[in-house]
């Protein structure tokens, strides 16, 4: 397979999706959030296993 093959396959699969791609009650702002409060989870315990004893 070709680039330009390969870029011409994308755009025609890009194109069959106009209705977002997303699932309808899936809300960005959740998502958004719920990833925040996972990552600040993730820092919080990372920080409490580095402490210098």
């Amino acid at each position: 397979m070709s680039l330009t093959s390969t870029a011409a396959n994308l755009v025609t699969l890009a194109e069959g999706a106009e209705g977002g791609g997303g699932h309808a009650s899936l809300q960005p702002i959740v998502v958004g959030g719920g990833a925040f409060l996972a990552l600040l989870l993730l820092l919080w315990i990372t920080t409490s296993f580095n402490r210098d004893r």
